[in-house]
């Protein structure tokens, strides 16, 4: 069930995957966003001038960005692995180890997701805006709530991933990951 190339698997892979896509885009719309008012800026004397809240923009688009790239970063291992102890374990050992720490992003995960969706709460509850655009604050909770809530789907598969592969006595390829 917890395959990558079963139902799921090809599911989570895909909502992974789109979510990076859609955090590429923010990224690439704020660094238009930042070339334009930084011109802006630079031709005062002509007349024009800097987007009225860049930074506000950028700030709510870095938080999206930064939470629509967790998932596909914990599904394809690319966290940094400090593999100097594991090493010299045992595959079993580090079975154990792998299913652990994916337990541990799963509950972190969940206690994010917890945090931003009580956070976007009472951000709207209080009708809280930024500075100078007046965007309402609670969006930006919310569009960083869309990352973490796949977060935790993907986590969720991961650590079946994992508990499957311990069952059945398989190791992960050697080379998933950031090892360092």
């Amino acid at each position: 069930m917890f395959t990558d190339d079963g139902g799921l698997g090809r599911f989570v892979n895909a909502l992974a995957r789109w979510s990076a896509v859609a955090g590429s885009l923010a990224l690439i719309g704020m660094t238009v966003l930042i070339c334009v008012s930084v011109l802006g800026r630079a031709l005062l004397w002509a007349g024009l001038k800097p987007i009225t809240g860049d930074y506000e923009l950028v700030s709510i688009g870095m938080g999206f960005a930064v939470f629509a790239f967790m998932p596909w970063a914990h599904l394809k291992r690319g966290h940094a692995l400090v593999s100097l102890v594991t090493d010299g374990l045992s595959p079993a050992s580090n079975r154990i180890i792998l299913v652990i720490t994916d337990l541990a992003m799963l509950v972190a995960a969940a206690f994010i997701a917890w945090r931003l969706h009580a956070g976007m709460l009472d951000k709207f509850a209080y009708k809280e805006t930024t500075l100078l655009l007046r965007f309402p604050l609670g969006w930006a909770y919310a569009f960083g709530l869309v990352g973490a809530v796949i977060l935790v789907i993907v986590s969720v598969f991961v650590l079946g991933r994992s508990v499957g592969m311990a069952l059945r006595g398989e190791n992960e390829l050697k080379g998933a990951g950031g090892e360092a």
